[in-house]
């Protein structure tokens, strides 16, 4: 299996999983460019997996199954362009002869859901969409604090070499608030300075990998005492447990320039 993201947008990527001949695209927020690529690389597209309802991630959808008859899987709680077959967490669905368990994972919308292979070619495979990016985590434009922070223990649980695919080039963005929060934190620097050099090159950074991210994301470990003093110095008020770091991180994140 050969996975690639196909950029989109300013800062979008569609990910694309293929045996060669077949192709299984995540989140295909505009047709053009992934139809092109696809002809490029003489590839069927047989699959389109949604992870939650907002146009970047849907707006390709009813153009390229029209085109190619691809079967569409999508979020039972939201409304995507149909027709498309509803998931939900604890469902499983086959696709290229691999099977993908489907993990609901709500707080940027109400019913957003990720997509995880237990075995792709040796390692595990997670489609996150926006919930989980490399150093960060989605705005919470529908769900909760604690509903994220539900979804992202639940998502940090899974094994260290997932190879983790979200959908937008934010990192280093999310690292330079990372560092703001946590810059006594090594791996955190050198990885930002890898990311930066990748960059620099118009690399992706992505996928990261669960094991990283439990190591640099302040959202993964807003139950660490220093993310706590952290969350703290920003905001006296902030509580010291989980839920109260986690909540005084993400609104941090929102104004951190």
């Amino acid at each position: 299996m050969i996975l690639h993201p196909v950029p989109a947008f300013n800062d979008n990527y569609i990910w694309v999983l293929h045996d060669g001949q077949r192709a299984l695209a995540v989140d295909p927020g505009e047709a053009h460019g992934l139809a092109q690529w696809l002809q490029q690389q003489r590839l069927q597209l047989d699959t389109i997996l949604i992870t939650h309802h907002h146009p970047d991630h849907t707006g390709g959808v009813a153009q390229l199954r029209e085109a190619t008859g691809a079967q569409v899987f999508g979020p039972l709680r939201e409304r995507v362009p149909g027709p498309f077959t509803g998931v939900e967490g604890g469902d499983a669905i086959e696709a290229l002869g691999l099977r993908l368990e489907v993990i609901d994972v709500p707080g940027h919308t109400a019913g957003h859901i990720a997509f995880f292979a237990a075995d792709v070619d040796g390692a595990p495979l997670l489609f996150c969409g926006d919930t989980l990016f490399s150093a960060g985590c989605g705005r919470l434009f529908e769900g909760t604090p604690a509903q994220m922070l539900e979804s992202l223990t639940r998502l940090a649980a899974l094994p260290a070499n997932t190879r983790v695919c979200c959908t937008h080039e934010y990192t280093l963005s999310n690292l330079r608030f990372a560092l703001a929060v946590d810059p006594g934190n090594p791996v955190l620097a050198e990885h930002a300075s890898r990311c930066q050099a990748l960059r620099e090159r118009n690399l992706p950074t992505l996928p990261s990998s669960i094991g990283l991210e439990r190591q640099i994301n302040p959202f993964l470990r807003s139950h660490e005492p220093a993310l706590a003093a952290a969350a703290q110095a920003h905001d006296p008020s902030s509580p010291a447990n989980a839920l109260g770091v986690f909540t005084t991180l993400r609104a941090w994140k929102n104004v951190f320039a």
